[in-house]
């Protein structure tokens, strides 16, 4: 069971969590970004930038497959 279920979402907002164990938290369960930006003038779409990433450790894609 991971830190953030037993504990439980509002104990989980008032403790504190360094930067290193939110990164351990996150590749551990893995997680993905996505984003879109697009730049226009004049109601002209200029630039299209699409971010897809996937953040996750070795051992925890090898235990989802």
């Amino acid at each position: 069971m991971s830190t953030a279920r037993a504990l439980g979402p509002s104990r989980l907002a008032t403790s504190e969590v360094t930067l290193v164990e939110l990164v351990d938290r996150l590749v551990d369960k893995g997680v993905v970004l996505h984003g879109d930006i697009t730049l226009a003038v004049a109601d002209i779409d200029l630039i299209y930038v699409g971010l897809r990433a996937l953040i996750s450790s070795v051992s925890s894609l090898e235990r989802n497959e």
